[in-house]
């Protein structure tokens, strides 16, 4: 596909825009996209939809655009979930020839929040699909969806990024290279989130702000609180782009006469799973300290060169290689949507009490 390839600004993933290019050909009746938030699955699904409809850019700008008449994007119907009528109805338009290009396609860019009515409401249609209709759903895991959806699906499977890649694509993209440098360190390899935090000055502070932690740690719960508070609004400035983003749109739909509550929903859950993204990258920064203590006194690489060393001698290994473990499980937490507040609290307790 060349130059003109519609996933030329998708950053990373290399192997499954090849896998994806190949499966034009002869496209399966069915798609799962699968792995961590921000990672590009929603970004990979919808070009691989726009590559599927047509050749021309045109056609594709309009896919892109979400204004396709032969695309149909299927959102929850408020925050909750996508519902049974949504997913019968879909299925009720996959018999319907399409209207310009040679196929349809239903595009599930939150296909995770599915209700299980609603899974099997589209069931049948997986098990029958018509000749010019393709399904795409996007999750977090195969595990979100019923078996029975999942495995009538060909799965793709999008991971982390690595950093080389992120760093490379955003200077592709006119960021300036030091940015681009310090946004990539704090992105965990999540392309999306190293987009969404590209402007961003507050990235140097917020690396900063999670790196101080360890120091600052207390046995008094008092202080555990105030940390998590003080974690949450670092993140605030991270999201200052996304937040602007979504009040042009809004404006921009406000003056088309549409939008309302449903853009609204999905403002909230895009804030949600940026959000979420951000506080688990400051986990892993943290447990990134952690790591680099226990490395640098047992003769290891520390990732983190510009910790001093007498920072780092500051926690016994021992104690580092736990500290670590109990700051990732608290990102398990968080993806088991424990409360932040309370998550981050009884971190920084447990963290403080074992010092």
């Amino acid at each position: 596909m060349g130059e003109t390839s519609v996933f030329a600004d998708v950053i990373g993933h290399s192997g499954v825009v090849a896998l994806l290019e190949a499966e034009l050909a002869q496209p399966a009746h069915a798609y799962l996209f699968v792995g961590p938030a921000s990672t590009g699955k929603a970004t990979v699904a919808r070009r691989f939809a726009a590559a599927l409809i047509a050749d021309d850019a045109a056609a594709r700008h309009r896919v892109l655009a979400g204004n396709h008449p032969d695309v149909n994007i299927i959102e929850p119907d408020g925050r909750a979930s996508i519902t049974v009528d949504q997913a019968r109805h879909a299925a009720s338009q996959a018999s319907l020839s399409p209207l310009e290009a040679d196929r349809k396609i239903f595009l599930f860019e939150e296909a995770g929040i599915m209700n299980d009515e609603a899974a099997n409401a589209l069931l049948k249609t997986l098990e029958e699909p018509s000749r010019s209709t393709i399904f795409i759903l996007v999750a977090e895991s195969e595990d979100d969806l019923p078996d029975t959806v999942a495995s009538r699906s060909r799965t793709i499977v999008l991971g982390r990024v690595v950093d080389e890649e992120i760093e490379a694509g955003l200077r592709a993209l006119g960021v300036d290279p030091e940015r681009a440098g310090s946004v990539t360190g704090i992105a965990g390899g999540r392309p999306g989130l190293a987009i969404s935090l590209a402007t961003q000055p507050a990235v140097a502070e917020f690396r900063r702000m999670w790196l101080s932690i360890p120091p600052r740690l207390s046995e008094h719960p008092g202080e555990a609180y105030m940390l998590a508070d003080e974690v949450q609004a670092a993140a605030e400035p991270l999201l200052a782009t996304l937040k602007e983003r979504q009040q042009s749109e809004a404006r921009q739909f406000e003056s088309e006469g549409r939008g309302g509550k449903m853009l609204k929903d999905r403002h909230e859950r895009e804030l949600k799973r940026a959000t979420s993204a951000i506080y688990e990258t400051g986990l892993e920064i943290l447990a990134g300290f952690y790591r680099d203590s226990a490395a640098a006194q047992l003769g290891a690489n520390v990732r983190n060169t510009d910790i001093p060393a007498t920072e780092l001698a500051k926690v016994l290994p021992s104690h580092a290689i736990a500290a670590a473990g109990r700051v990732l499980d608290t990102v398990e937490s968080l993806q088991a949507h424990q409360r932040p507040q309370l998550a981050f609290a009884a971190l920084f307790s447990e963290l403080g009490a074992s010092t």
